[in-house]
């Protein structure tokens, strides 16, 4: 993924490249840990579209979506969901999350991207991941 958003044109030490980092890492963490081994698979899917925004989804098969869980001060986890939307919100950017056909769900966020003016294609980078049962 860093490779792709480098190719696109984002430094690798450019804020956006680390908050997209941390955006997959926690949606991906969501997928394996809140789908109690029910979704043996999950896509991640990262996309620049038109040179205007960076769409990071991910996708798997439970049905059931996430919850907002209240923030005890004693709590080790469940702030994954909580710490996307405030770096989406910071970005200025929008978070959604809709069912699939097949009867899971896509958490995505759109974000952004910061004044790329040339004119490269836009390009897809597609990872998928498997979670053991």
């Amino acid at each position: 993924m860093a490779g792709a958003l480098a190719e696109w044109g984002l430094p690798p030490d450019a804020e956006l490249c680390d908050t997209v980092r941390l955006i997959v890492s926690e949606l991906a963490t969501n997928a394996v840990q809140h789908t109690f081994g029910q979704s043996p698979t999950f896509t991640v899917d990262v996309v620049l579209v038109r040179d205007e925004r960076v769409h990071i989804g991910v996708t798997d098969s439970h049905p059931r979506f996430p919850k907002r869980l209240p923030a005890a001060v004693q709590q080790d986890n469940g702030r994954g969901l909580v710490i996307i939307r405030w770096l989406t919100a910071e970005c200025g950017g929008r978070l959604r999350i809709r069912p699939t056909r097949e009867g899971g769900k896509t958490v995505a966020v759109e974000l952004p991207w910061p004044g790329a003016t040339d004119a490269r294609p836009a390009e897809t980078a597609v990872a998928a991941a498997r979670q053991e049962p």
